[in-house]
């Protein structure tokens, strides 16, 4: 399984129900339901990876975060997530407002577009950089919203969330030893978990 995914399971209590947004192929959703025992079930936006799902027992339907989380009734879920998935959502504001309602706690990850690295090629070349992380030309990206680590922080002050955990890693899955400075993590860290829940 993915890296994130892994870490996102690590994150999601045994037994809690869970909605996978943009769950691809479902692995999460596997993963969560075997060994959690979790009512996890999926919305997917590419339908060749829906039937993917389907085929093997999950509960995944065809969907689009920007137009059917609207669906879903309030508290549906405890925990709703998004990975790798917020930088190529058309309203990545109101996806992350339509979680927040349909589940008591949300949690995203998403690769950190304030690496050093990434900072570095661009200034060094010119050109939009890609890494092992993300290896497809400009012009093949989902990619429209990057986000750097500070940049989704202040979206979440500005929105009144509360960031309960939050980590940055490479993709080897070293946690970033920057722990208490959200400044270094935006620098040296390669991708970003928060997980986040309403005010009051």
């Amino acid at each position: 399984m993915r890296l994130d995914l892994r870490l996102i399971a690590e994150m999601i209590p045994h037994g809690a129900k869970v909605l996978d947004i943009g769950c691809g192929d479902g692995a999460l959703i596997e993963h969560l339901t075997r060994e959690k025992q979790a009512d996890a079930r999926g919305i997917e936006i590419d339908m060749a990876e829906v039937t993917k799902a389907v085929s093997s027992g999950l509960a995944v339907i065809h969907g689009d975060a920007d137009n059917d989380l609207a669906f879903y009734p309030d508290g549906g879920f405890d925990y709703v997530v998004l990975s790798r998935t917020l930088q190529a959502v058309e309203k990545p504001r109101e996806v992350l407002r339509q979680m927040l309602r349909i589940g008591a706690h949300a949690i995203v990850s998403f690769p950190n577009f304030g690496h050093w690295e990434l900072r570095w090629r661009l200034l060094t070349r010119g050109r939009m950089p890609d890494t092992e992380t993300w290896n497809r030309p400009w012009y093949e990206t989902p990619n429209i919203h990057p986000c750097t680590i500070l940049d989704f922080l202040a979206l979440c002050e500005m929105e009144g969330y509360v960031v309960e955990k939050w980590l940055a890693v490479d993709e080897r899955g070293l946690k970033a030893p920057w722990r208490r400075s959200m400044r270094l993590a935006n620098l040296f860290g390669e991708q970003a978990l928060f997980q986040l829940r309403r005010a009051g």
